[in-house]
């Protein structure tokens, strides 16, 4: 069987998430400190570093990015089910 059941889903987003941020990490502290003490103008101050950290945490939580966790979590599944 290769279905997951919805928990299954929800814990393989959670772990790509968490492997995104992990993997992404330098890039996170950047817009941090960039966004830190704005508000508004950190919409055009930090774009570039926004643009930056939605390329890179896509990477790990985007489609190919999940169906990699997906097909390795499948493939360990089975093989303790045989």
């Amino acid at each position: 069987m290769n279905a997951l059941s919805h928990r299954e889903e929800e814990t393989l987003m959670k772990a790509a998430k968490a492997r995104a941020l992990k993997e992404c990490d330098p890039i996170v502290r950047e817009f941090a400190d960039c966004a830190t003490g704005r508000t508004v103008s950190v919409a055009w101050a930090c774009k570039s570093k926004y643009s930056e950290l939605q390329s890179c945490m896509s990477q790990f939580t985007g489609h190919e990015g999940i169906s990699v966790i997906r097909k390795e979590y499948l493939r360990l599944r089975n093989q303790q089910q045989s």
